[in-house]
């Protein structure tokens, strides 16, 4: 049970109207508070006014005078009004009253009840709104800050692949940073990535098989190939990436590429996707992504959705 800061006007009311009608004398109304905690600076003056001048005193004015004492001194009796109040919520003994105030006794006992009840349902839907209010503003700030974090490591992203045109007489090193970039630009949105990878010979012929990277995307294993060549992809090298395909048989493919594609690679990557599912794409239209901020999700979504239901493995997104 929570009570508040202090009693309601309504609640000390019906406790001063109660407290008497549970106790027969007035000294059974102080031994009713002492046992609620009340320390003896609060009760000592009405105890000696009962007595030396019991008729000028009632149980009423003794009530009133001890609520009021607990209710104006603050955080000090906080412990002491719950516990006062829960001696009344929870008495039953009612055949301990006088017999003609049983039922009034009873009745007030019940109203009491409601209105803590009430109150503590205000008080833990109160509390129940600031949790939430609590929750939902820790959420905000932790998707602001994935947010923040995202587009930070995507401004990398971009800054890297524009530094990856001044290296014209380093192919090598740009191939693989710009492998880097493109696996960096895959787990910023989610998507899980596996890194390049080689494939050994048992007999120790050495590698004999090696891709750039594999992302899974939708449920599906897509194996990635990124080519930077000054010419459009020609069949050869395309067809490299098809064998690769072809021997994993769940196995999709996505081809990015700096330059643009042969209309002979077009055209057998169209003849093969009733077997294969592949995907063509440019360097050029990963910069867009960048510069206008789109999403990488959705974007890879159209280039699949382009494949399967208009058969055009090369549909360009800008």
């Amino acid at each position: 049970m929570d009570t508040g800061y202090h009693y309601p006007p309504e609640l000390l009311n019906l406790l001063v109207d109660t407290i008497p009608l549970l106790c027969r004398s007035k000294n059974d109304v102080l031994l009713f508070f002492r046992g609620g905690g009340v320390s003896n600076n609060h009760l000592a003056d009405l105890h000696t006014r009962i007595s030396t001048d019991r008729k000028n005193i009632n149980k009423y004015e003794i009530a009133r005078t001890i609520l009021q004492r607990i209710n104006e001194a603050g955080d000090s009796e906080l412990r002491t009004r719950r516990e006062v109040l829960k001696r009344v919520v929870e008495f039953e003994s009612f055949s301990a009253c006088w017999q003609t105030d049983q039922l009034k006794a009873k009745g007030l006992v019940c109203e009491i009840r409601d209105v803590v009840n009430i109150k503590d349902s205000f008080t833990k839907m109160n509390k129940e709104r600031e949790n939430e209010k609590k929750e939902r503003v820790k959420d905000q700030r932790t998707k602001l800050q994935k947010e923040q974090a995202k587009n930070k490591k995507l401004s990398q992203v971009r800054d890297t692949l524009y530094s990856l045109f001044g290296l014209e007489g380093q192919p090598q090193k740009r191939g693989k940073l710009l492998e880097k970039v493109l696996n960096d630009l895959f787990s910023s949105y989610g998507i899980l990535i596996q890194e390049d990878f080689k494939r050994i010979d048992d007999d120790g012929a050495g590698i004999i098989e090696q891709v750039d990277g594999v992302i899974e995307f939708d449920a599906s294993i897509f194996l990635v190939e990124m080519k930077w060549h000054k010419d459009p992809i020609g069949v050869d090298k395309m067809s490299q990436h098809l064998v690769r395909l072809f021997s994993r048989e769940d196995a999709k493919g996505l081809f990015i590429s700096s330059s643009r594609f042969a209309e002979t690679t077009i055209t057998q990557c169209k003849e093969v996707l009733s077997k294969k599912t592949i995907i063509l794409c440019t360097l050029e239209e990963i910069v867009f992504l960048l510069d206008n901020q789109r999403d990488l999700v959705d974007f890879l979504r159209q280039k699949l959705r382009a494949v399967v239901v208009d058969k055009n493995p090369f549909k360009e997104i800008k």
